[in-house]
């Protein structure tokens, strides 16, 4: 487990494990997945040692279960989080994402959408997270926040180390929901050229088990949300209730932008899942429709043909009866009489269907 003392002007790691919190900033306790589940009992002990508070059972289990859903749950020393984030950083990730797409056809878009839970225990003057090995955004956060420099004659708020284990969390959360929005433009484009694949008449459509798979990607990104939608809307509510005259006005209103920030967020990757899952529904009912508008040209075109050869095999019909005598059998031009008239039958039934928009040409219904 890392331990970093975080106060207004710097932030420091602390290479022992302390007995207390000091008196100035707040701790942020950061540890692994497999350091929690190799002793719960010890790192508990640890954890209280350093803050003062006890972690119950049920959110020591909760912490190191990797299939827990985006979840929030409070008592009256601490708040814990349930934060389902990309699986963008894990070894192996992407071995694991190719195989995952040869056995399931899923486009490398959608093998993106692998997520594992990262833990947040909010203290008064502490934050303890836990998550996967090798994350990608708590490593960044981390060396950021020590890179940092004392800015004391003003300066932003991303320029300087965050002012309370609240606003230390909520920038955590915002980064790792910012990956959720890089998503969309992958996603987009992957559709997109399913739309075309679908509405193509040269060639036909036949990767349906990979759309069937990419709806069914598409349908737990949307869960997710709203998973990690009602998290956040609970935290918010915790945070506004626990906000007390001590905070500043500043504060207290950069805690909340932050989490309505947080919020809109992943309203906005909810809100293009469902936009994405529709549009794939209306490009496979249109696709359905196509074939079918393309079936009607063809069959009305081999019905066209048909009206054409049933007069013709009428009168070959009628001229292979065997009688001895019928008109035109014996006479030298009857050959070319019935051709004629065979002829003009079919010049008289071309003029009728033309006259009725049956074999209106297909260039010209596009050109008008």
């Amino acid at each position: 487990m890392d331990i970093f003392h975080i106060n207004s002007s710097q932030v420091t790691s602390v290479s022992h494990a302390l007995d207390e919190i000091p008196s100035h900033g707040f701790l942020w306790l950061d540890a692994t997945h497999d350091e929690v589940a190799a002793d719960t009992s010890a790192w508990r002990d640890a954890v209280e040692r350093a803050t003062g508070i006890h972690i119950y059972d049920p959110h020591l289990s909760d912490a190191i279960n990797l299939s827990h859903p985006s979840y929030f749950d409070s008592t009256q020393d601490y708040a814990m989080v349930v934060f389902r984030k990309l699986a963008l950083d894990a070894d192996g990730t992407a071995e694991e994402s190719d195989e995952r797409a040869k056995r399931r056809k899923i486009p490398p878009a959608l093998t993106r959408l692998a997520t594992k839970p990262v833990t947040f225990l909010l203290m008064e003057r502490a934050l303890v997270t836990v998550h996967a090995a090798n994350s990608r955004t708590i490593e960044t956060t981390r060396a950021r926040l020590l890179e940092q420099k004392s800015k004391r004659d003003g300066g932003s708020h991303a320029n300087r180390p965050p002012a309370s284990p609240e606003e230390l969390m909520l920038r955590l959360l915002n980064a790792m929901v910012d990956q959720y929005l890089a998503l969309r433009q992958p996603l987009t484009g992957q559709i997109d050229r399913w739309q075309r694949a679908l509405l193509s008449p040269r060639h036909p459509f036949n990767d349906w088990a990979a759309l069937l798979d990419a709806r069914i990607e598409l349908r737990k990104l949307d869960h997710l949300c709203e998973g990690q939608r009602d998290a956040m809307q609970e935290l918010r509510d915790y945070l506004v209730d626990g906000i007390d005259e001590s905070h500043n006005g500043r504060t207290r209103d950069l805690i909340l932008v932050r989490v309505h920030d947080i919020m809109e967020h992943i309203t906005r990757v909810l809100n293009h899942a469902q936009r994405l899952e529709a549009t794939i529904e209306s490009a496979v009912q249109i696709h359905f429709s196509a074939m079918a508008h393309r079936t009607s040209e063809i069959m009305r075109t081999l019905t066209v043909i048909t009206a054409l050869f049933m007069p013709l095999t009428l009168i070959t019909g009628i001229f292979g009866m065997n009688f001895n005598d019928m008109p035109l059998i014996k006479d030298r031009a009857g050959f070319w009489i019935t051709m004629g008239t065979m002829a003009a039958i079919v010049a008289v039934l071309l003029f009728f269907f033309r006259r009725k928009r049956y074999l209106e040409d297909q260039a010209r219904d596009t050109e008008r």
